[in-house]
């Protein structure tokens, strides 16, 4: 039987590992379970994957593997979820077949996609993307020459392209060489003419065939009807009814396009000029395209579309050109729309490219050719050039919210009405864990549910989904939309341990004016505005700002300080203002800043050209400024809170001070229960009495120390059971108190100043 070890799920730091499919663990972990890096691994979560195994840093806790994004969802599971890592049996593959979106499926010949995929480990169900794996390149390999492909090919946004896994031979773990046989689902293959054809969206749709037909029939049963928001083709718009949070404004657009239409010659009578230009705004994943696409189909009008992405990555000859060709099939059909969606990557604020001044003048007098209306699309409204937005072309603008609880309900019951679920599955429940979510994510969560349950009732003759799978797909899912949110974990506040003053001041101070707002009105008070949490480092300030996110299942914008400096002029302030922008489309949310004193310092003691000022003076602004701040709560946390502005400090911004005290001995005994939930113990362990011994120590050394005391076990045998309190004394050994009496001191004093 091959070595197993359980690792907790880390999301991997490096920039260098992001989509790769690259998983890291410590050398211990290598050498305990006989690998050499660059071997594969078999992964299993709530789902079975595979990957190759590299060395992590040193400084990587033994316990924990650090994986990708995309290796996290493939398994399953969410960050600081376990995952057990076994040495895998990695075949090379005969063949390879794939699914993409529309772009890719449309643009990338099969001999490109394998040049993608050469060295990768696979799994059916996986999801890759199409970065090469360049981290340990294969012989021969022409890294750049490939990259220049995919570029040329589909465009800037060809790092972003996923494709799945739906079937190989052989089956399990294989690896893509240079004589794999690579082809499109339904498609073309390599060493074939066949014109490439793909079925769907790499996200939306799985396809495993290596696990029989029963399962196959249950997957098309339940995912053939998928409905992808700003990729449908244009054959089979949504229904407006459909359109769940979106129908105000379908409304509003349907009335533009009826009055541009069908009574140009009013518009002129009133003064008014007959052409028709809409900027359509709002989080990535929202539906902005698709609510265009079936207004229009309501209004008999065709689409001609312009990915503005794929247009911007070409010369600038051939970007205009393609422009103008889509203008003359815009301009050949009357009524019709020109969509160009993404319009901020054709003509963006900063640095506008070469073509800018060509499109514009071409968009200009498209807008006034009868029967025809112009609408872009841009989830970065702030980031699309100003002189589209003139009076002459786009003059009016459309804004798409993240759907809140009920709109999520809305929307589940729309996407899972054709799905065959138990009668008590309840789509208000799964609404109020997903907060952030769009459409996009929805249908995910569809799809992953899809999967779980077909997995689960691979024999069953009438398989259906069921509650523990819509919540299990929730968790695996990460919200496309917030990009900066905190991943809770799956705790909540009664998971952490003692604290009880603490949790009980933050439940006031946080959930309850997101939770109650009628209370606060009733009583003619408003509610606090924000919350600073400050204690020693490892105090589990973190840990219970995601505990709060897990027991609110509140949307979290979570930013560490140093992120938003910046060292040219303006872009701190815009950063700060873009932050508390999504937060509030994101209301009820809650931002957290993480090491907040190196965000808003003492102001005019910096020698940073006056960037933390700024930013200080930007913070302030959008806590307590003349745009009140609705439904929104900010959370700082600091160990060194006498570096904080004390302007930001006062009622009305961070008007609450909470000091998260270093554990004492019954906390450190609920710190070490806690973590030992699921780490069996021998007889003769007494947590409590260890727990009085561990003067100095923070919750994070205590709860390194079980994993130490695990880890001591596994070093005697891999096949170890329990955790003696001979492995704890030895893990007490290594793992040493971290908690600075003088700085304890310093915040004691901070607390109890008059």
């Amino acid at each position: 039987m091959s070595a197993q070890i359980t690792l907790t799920v880390r999301l991997s730091p490096s920039a260098l590992d992001s989509r790769r499919g690259v998983v890291r663990l410590h050398p211990e972990v290598l050498d305990a379970l006989g690998l050499r890096p660059w071997d594969g691994v078999r992964l299993t979560g709530a789902r079975i994957s595979a990957a190759l195994a590299a060395e992590a840093g040193v400084d990587t806790p033994t316990g924990v593997v650090l994986l990708d994004d995309i290796t996290i969802s493939n398994i399953g599971v969410a960050e600081g979820g376990e995952v057990v890592v076994t040495p895998a049996d990695v075949l090379p593959a005969k063949s390879v077949t794939v699914a993409g979106s529309r772009l890719a499926g449309t643009s990338l010949p099969p001999e490109t996609v394998r040049l993608a995929l050469v060295g990768k480990v696979l799994t059916v169900g996986d999801a890759v993307s199409l970065l090469p794996q360049d981290l340990a390149p294969p012989p021969g390999a022409d890294l750049t020459a490939v990259r220049g492909k995919l570029a040329r090919a589909i465009g800037t946004t060809w790092t972003n392209e996923l494709l799945t896994i739906t079937a190989t031979e052989p089956a399990g773990a294989v690896t893509v060489h240079p004589s794999t046989v690579v082809g499109w689902r339904d498609g073309a293959r390599t060493g074939e003419r066949a014109a490439v054809a793909v079925g769907g969206p790499a996200l939306l749709r799985r396809e495993t065939p290596a696990h029989g037909d029963v399962l196959g029939d249950v997957l098309d049963d339940v995912l053939d009807a998928e409905v992808v928001p700003d990729t449908p083709t244009a054959e089979t718009p949504i229904p407006l009814t459909d359109l769940v949070g979106s129908r105000e404004a379908a409304r509003t657009l349907g009335e533009w396009l009826e009055l541009a239409f069908t009574r140009p010659e009013l518009l002129r009578r009133l003064g008014a000029a007959a052409r028709l230009g809409v900027l359509v705004t709002g989080p990535e994943g929202v539906g902005k395209s698709s609510l265009v696409r079936s207004v229009a189909d309501a209004a008999d009008a065709e689409v001609v579309e312009l990915t503005a992405p794929t247009v911007a990555v070409l010369e600038p000859n051939a970007a205009a050109a393609r422009v103008r060709s889509a203008i003359d099939a815009a301009t050949a059909a009357s009524p019709s729309v020109l969509l160009i969606t993404d319009v901020d990557a054709l003509l963006p604020a900063a640095d506008p490219p070469p073509v800018a001044p060509v499109v514009l003048e071409a968009l200009r007098a498209a807008v006034e050719h009868p029967g025809l209306a112009l609408v872009a699309t841009t989830a970065h409204p702030e980031g699309v050039d100003r002189r589209l937005r003139g009076p002459d072309l786009i003059d009016r603008e459309l804004s798409l919210p993240l759907p809140d609880a009920r709109g999520r309900t809305e929307l589940m019951r729309v996407l899972f009405r054709d799905v065959p679920v138990e009668s008590d599955v309840d789509f208000g429940a799964l609404a109020e864990r997903t907060p952030g979510f769009v459409a996009a994510d929805l249908i995910a969560v569809r799809r992953e549910a899809a999967i779980r349950a077909a997995l689960r009732d691979r024999d069953a003759e009438d398989p259906k989904v069921v509650q523990a799978d819509l919540l299990g797909a929730a968790q695996s899912v990460r919200p496309t939309s917030m990009s900066s949110s905190l991943n809770t974990g799956g705790i909540a506040l009664e998971d952490v341990g003692d604290m009880v003053e603490t949790k009980q001041a933050l439940t006031e101070a946080v959930l309850w004016p997101l939770r109650y707002p009628d209370s606060f009105a009733r009583l003619g008070v408003a509610p606090p505005r924000g919350v600073l949490l400050y204690g020693p480092p490892g105090g589990g300030k973190t840990f219970l700002v995601r505990a709060l996110a897990g027991t609110g299942q509140l949307n979290v914008f979570a930013v560490k300080g140093a992120e938003l400096m910046d060292k040219w002029v303006g872009e701190s302030e815009r950063a700060v203002r873009d932050l508390f922008r999504r937060a509030a489309d994101a209301a009820p949310a809650l931002v957290f800043l993480d090491e907040i004193d190196a965000l808003a310092p003492r102001r005019g003691q910096s020698s940073d050209s006056g960037v933390a000022d700024r930013v200080v003076a930007a913070l302030l602004t959008e806590l307590d400024g003349v745009e009140p701040l609705r439904d929104v709560v900010v959370v700082g946390a600091t160990n060194r809170p006498e570096l904080v502005d004390p302007a930001l400090l006062r009622p009305g911004r961070l008007e609450r001070l909470i000091y998260v005290p270093p554990p004492d001995t019954e906390a450190r005994t609920a710190i070490l229960t806690a973590t030992a939930r699921n780490t069996p113990l021998a007889d003769d362990v007494d947590l409590a009495a260890y727990a009085a011994a561990l003067e100095g120590y923070s919750a994070a050394d205590c709860a390194a120390l079980i994993r130490e005391a695990a880890l001591t076990a596994m070093r005697e045998s891999l096949e170890a059971s329990v955790v003696t309190a001979a492995h704890l004394e030895s893990a007490r050994e290594r793992v040493r108190p971290s908690l600075d009496p003088a700085q304890l001191a310093a915040l004691e004093a901070y607390a109890n100043r008059d």
